[in-house]
């Protein structure tokens, strides 16, 4: 079969087990990376607008969906029988958890869970803890988007008694806190997967006992002296897992934040916003929106802190947005009870 044959078919919605050479398999997806980069450029938006960006991310969810008909077979121990296949049995127990019945998988998210796994392995290493994180698959990685951290390692704290860390990830804020000298930290999340990560970084770095984990969408009973929440940036629907920690459909996690924060403050306590303005760029979301958001909820700005992502995509020529990335800002809002 030709990569314009494959391609066409992917793009009409056939999906395609490979049975062949599995390094013959990652020459074909590049092909069709290719062939759907050419399509992608194709689409025409003449200004950084909503709708603009609207139509970029349809682009961008047809690209995933063709390159993700290229499927790999796996045997029920995780191994994929196809000649030149790498072993990847601890990182699809690591993603879909062991056993199970044989299934298939595209080769895009066999990538990915090699790469997630790899990740895992190394871990990345984040100079305001003076540590390393280990991710686990599906947890948001800030390899590329590590600046908030500075930002949360840098404010001043209004207290160290207690902390609350909504939707906590890797539980690397959790971390910075502690390290900070918060004595106790209740870290949430929904996400089981999650909490795992954030349990075995924090027992690496032996900060277990200071931070309690909890499943809980948002907030945990009770109130603290200081609550900090990263929310996804972007207004839309996550495409897949990964994108989850980007895109916040409706705003649905910004808004519980803010609706509910004042109710969980202990008096003189501080609420930390960190969230980049990338929506407000590509007019998502204006900034009286999110300063009307502050006020409904009964939250003042103490003050804001600023930073620029470290690795801004704007060396990309054909990206759309380009201008938008070029003039982003991570910020760190600090709110207290109006």
């Amino acid at each position: 079969m030709t990569p314009d044959n494959a391609y066409r078919l992917a793009h009409e919605g056939t999906a395609m087990l490979w049975r062949g050479d599995f390094r013959n398999a990652r020459r074909l997806l590049g092909e069709l990376k290719l062939r759907a980069d050419q399509t992608l450029a194709c689409v025409s938006l003449s200004q950084s607008s909503a709708e603009a960006f609207r139509q970029y991310r349809q682009a961008r969810s047809e690209r995933a969906h063709v390159l993700g008909m290229l499927l790999m077979p796996l045997e029920r121990n995780g191994v994929i029988p196809l000649p030149g296949a790498p072993d990847v049995q601890q990182a699809c127990t690591e993603a879909y958890g062991p056993g199970g019945e044989p299934f298939v998988a595209s080769l895009r998210d066999v990538l990915q869970v090699l790469w997630a796994h790899d990740q895992r392995r190394k871990g990345f290493e984040v100079p305001a803890l003076g540590d390393r994180i280990h991710p686990h698959f599906g947890v948001f990685t800030p390899v590329r988007r590590d600046e908030y951290l500075d930002l949360v390692a840098e404010a001043p704290l209004p207290s160290r008694t207690t902390a609350f860390d909504i939707g906590t990830g890797t539980g690397v804020l959790s971390a910075l806190l502690a390290r900070r000298g918060v004595k106790r930290i209740v870290a949430t999340d929904q996400e089981p997967r999650a909490l795992a990560c954030a349990r075995e970084n924090l027992d690496r770095l032996e900060l277990a006992d200071r931070v309690e984990l909890l499943r809980a969408d948002l907030f945990p009973p009770g109130r603290a002296a200081l609550v900090v929440c990263n929310p996804p940036w972007v207004p839309g629907q996550p495409d897949s897992p990964e994108e989850c920690a980007t895109y916040d459909p409706e705003g649905r996690m910004l808004r519980g934040f803010l609706s509910v924060l004042a109710a969980h403050l202990e008096p003189g306590g501080e609420g930390w916003l960190i969230i980049s303005d990338f929506a407000e760029h590509v007019g998502l979301r204006p900034r009286s929106e999110l300063l009307a958001d502050f006020d409904a909820a009964g939250l003042k700005v103490v003050a804001r802190t600023d930073a620029r992502p470290k690795v801004p995509r704007v060396s990309d020529s054909t990206d759309p947005f380009r201008a938008a990335r070029a003039a982003e800002v991570t910020s760190l809002w600090r709110l207290t009870v109006r």
